[in-house]
């Protein structure tokens, strides 16, 4: 578990990059904080699609559409929540405040991996 969850911490750091960079370019070239943090979002899916089932959860083979569709879903539970939190902050800090994305990505992180542990890389043989 340990192990598992330093992947994860790893992986979350390149696919936090990978977000955090397009949504503070998103920020420089005038788009909103939603739209920026949407951006960053839709870009670091795929990233950690990839990432997570290959190097977290260690799950090999061809990817199934079911796979996908609990990826997703987890996903659309967990930026949700971010977009909530997000517009919660962005009340006390300001529309576009920058600071306002990190209560916004902690709580995404925290959910994004329960659910990839519990609901999304299960081993194939409990599908």
């Amino acid at each position: 578990m340990l192990q598992r969850l330093g992947r994860f911490l790893l992986t979350g750091f390149a696919n936090s990059a990978v977000g955090w960079a397009v949504i503070f370019g998103g920020l420089w070239a005038g788009m909103s904080g939603l739209a920026a943090n949407a951006a960053g979002y839709a870009v670091g899916l795929v990233v950690s699609f990839t990432l997570n089932r290959h190097y977290v959860f260690g799950v090999r083979g061809a990817v199934s559409a079911r796979e996908v569709l609990r990826f997703l879903a987890a996903f659309a539970l967990a930026y949700g929540v971010n977009v909530a939190v997000l517009l919660a902050a962005q009340s006390v800090l300001g529309a576009d405040s920058a600071l306002a994305q990190l209560p916004a990505l902690a709580a995404y992180i925290v959910i994004f991996f329960l659910l990839s542990q519990r609901f999304v890389f299960r081993p194939v043989a409990s599908e």
